[in-house]
């Protein structure tokens, strides 16, 4: 062993070590093994940084945004209420949702493909009677189960790829991980949904999840050609039982009807006030294909500004404070809108005043989209009602004007929720960015980096992704980690490390032998993913992996595949993967729950994939 192998892996040792610790976050450890090894000569200081270009790291950015498209315009959400059925028993329920979980992971993030589904996931186990674990960790298994199938399900197949091209081979084709991981996937999803959520430690949720708000009123306006014409209250009510959603009034012709008659028929441009549950408000008006009445009086309202304006413009100048003003309001509607919900406090100015009096539009450039009192609901119109203390306000506008609406009227802002309103046409252009941009892959067209980078610039430029959510979206300790362990592992390989490392596993444990190489390869890098990063993990065994091909005079791509898998089926610890972690919470689970499934799971990949890899990437 020469001096800078030693090196080397003293340095790798060290951020194991540090991985496993766990005191200090993963992209930290991994910039500290990156400038040790540049300090210590071994990663030449002109390419230390070279990682944050690399095609597996780009990749794994535009993905990142593009599966925050998807999930902020509800396509998910759209896609979940058509797939899910509602009453169907345990087995139907759960093979739906696991099932879902899966398919949407072998085309989006996998973390985002769970953080949408969790919500679907708890209702799930309050209708089926279940701990909440008893969804949640299936759920989580299943949605890592299908990161495996496709390039971009999980960032190990993109580093895996990026390995393989810069070994001169080319890199991975889209679906060249669809043979076996699908067969790995099928497999194991099935034995999480016939067996496996039975062996879940049953646990009772450290504490809830978010915080409970009650139910909202608000009111919603029946467009033509909604699904909701032509029905009665109670018809309409039976299509939202599973959001709890119910009538409480209708307005027609401006007239309020307090209890709608069960005979009364819902016509176009009728204005129904609903009592829901803020978290299923989306599911609600996406179910009828509705708006909010507030949203769509501001739509309204802005296009008949923006035709006045015009005019106004053409024939007359107008003085400096109304323009001060029409120019306030055009710089609020360029902002990006979010929703947020305030509490009304007993010294709230606002109390006892309504939107109307407070002139929320003209004066802050906020909606009013929806109102939460305990007790009797509200009987007057939402523009109308007069706020009490206690109230909760669900409103849209821009996020600073918001705060400072919240500072100034003396309202306490919540913490933020993910409320997303459906949006249809945004929706199936999310939808459709990314399967352009797979297309583009699976055709040989364009490399995967480029092709999701120019997806994410259609996303910017058709707005899918809001501009002020294109950074936010992706998860930068990830990349800043992929990043700097790239360099590393290419020492790795510049100082003969990883071919040492490779020698000793083929000499000493799989003894020559390519099968059972093959086996301790995966074996090796499914252990170091449950107890580090999985892209780390990645990072620091396609080396040797590639290093043990070429000691046993075989073909790489079976044994990078291998380290694909491997990495990817963490299932043992809540810290192998963030999918576990995410879940840790809200089932209640200790550091020991995991292993249960999670073994007898690992022990099914194993026993699935390496005759898979055998029969689709021979030796």
């Amino acid at each position: 062993m020469t001096l800078d192998q030693g090196l080397i892996f003293a340095i790798l040792a060290l951020a194991v070590g540090l991985f496993l610790w766990g005191r200090l976050r993963h992209d930290v450890v991994a910039l500290a093994a990156l400038l040790a090894a540049v300090v210590l000569g071994l990663v030449p200081s002109d390419t230390a940084f070279e990682g944050f270009g690399h095609p597996a790291v780009i990749t794994v950015a535009c993905v990142l945004v593009l599966s925050h498209g998807l999930q902020s315009s509800g396509a998910v959400d759209l896609l979940a209420r058509r797939a899910l059925p509602r009453e169907a028993g345990q087995l139907g329920s759960m093979a739906a949702l696991i099932g879902l979980g899966a398919v949407l992971s072998s085309f989006m993030n996998n973390v985002g493909a769970m953080a949408l589904l969790m919500p679907v996931a708890l209702q799930l186990a309050r209708r089926l009677d279940l701990a909440p674990g008893q969804v949640l960790m299936p759920l989580a298994f299943g949605t890592i189960l299908g990161g495996m199938t496709t390039l971009v399900g999980t960032p190990p197949n993109l580093i895996v790829s990026g390995f393989r091209e810069d070994a001169g081979r080319g890199a991975f084709g889209f679906f060249a991980f669809t043979p076996v991981g699908l067969s790995v996937a099928v497999l194991g999803v099935l034995f999480v949904v016939a067996v496996g959520w039975r062996i879940v430690p049953l646990r009772k949720p450290a504490s809830a999840e978010g915080f409970e708000t009650g139910a909202y009123l608000t009111e919603v306006r029946i467009p033509e050609g909604s699904r909701a014409v032509g029905l009665t209250p109670r018809e309409f009510e039976e299509g939202m039982e599973s959001s709890d959603a119910q009538i409480v009034g209708l307005v027609r012709n401006e007239v309020r009807i307090a209890a709608p008659q069960g005979w009364r028929r819902i016509r176009a441009g009728d204005i129904l006030i609903i009592e829901a549950d803020v978290e299923t408000l989306s599911e609600t008006l996406s179910a009828f294909g509705i708006r909010l009445e507030e949203d769509e009086a501001e739509k309204k309202k802005q296009k008949e500004k923006e035709v006045e304006k015009d005019a106004e413009t053409a024939t007359t100048d107008k003085d400096d404070s109304e323009g001060t003003k029409e120019g306030e309001e055009t710089q609020h509607r360029d902002e990006e809108l979010v929703l947020r919900e305030l509490a009304v406090l007993p010294t709230a100015q606002i109390a006892g005043r309504s939107a109307s009096d407070l002139r929320l539009r003209t004066r802050y450039g906020i909606n009013l989209l929806a109102v939460s009192r305990a007790g009797r609901p509200p009987t007057a119109r939402l523009r109308t009602l007069k706020l009490k203390s206690g109230d909760l306000l669900l409103v849209q506008g821009p996020a600073e004007i918001i705060a400072d609406f919240a500072s100034e009227t003396g309202c306490v802002p919540l913490g933020e929720r993910s409320l997303r309103l459906p949006d249809r046409q945004r929706a199936a252009l999310a939808v459709g960015i990314m399967a352009a941009a797979i297309l583009l892959v699976t055709l040989g067209l364009l490399p995967a980096a480029p092709a999701f980078a120019l997806g994410v610039l259609a996303s910017m430029v058709l707005r899918t992704v809001p501009l002020r959510e294109v950074y936010t979206a992706i998860d930068w300790p990830v990349i800043v980690l992929l990043a700097a362990l790239i360099p590393v592992a290419g020492a790795m390989q510049a100082t003969g490390a990883a071919d040492l490392l490779a020698r000793w596993l083929l000499d000493t444990v799989a003894q020559g032998n390519a099968v059972a190489a093959l086996g301790v390869v995966m074996v090796t890098t499914m252990f170091l993913s449950d107890v580090m990063n999985n892209a780390a993990t990645a990072a620091v065994m396609c080396p040797i992996a590639l290093g043990i091909a070429a000691g046993l005079g075989v073909s790489p791509d079976s044994f990078l595949m291998a380290v694909a898998i491997g990495a990817s089926c963490a299932f043992l610890t809540p810290i192998g993967h963030q999918n576990n972690t995410l879940i840790l919470g809200p089932g209640g689970f200790r550091f020991g729950d995991y292993w249960r499934l999670g073994l007898l799971l690992e022990v099914l990949v194993v026993a699935v994939s390496l005759p898979m890899l055998l029969l689709v990437w021979p030796l």
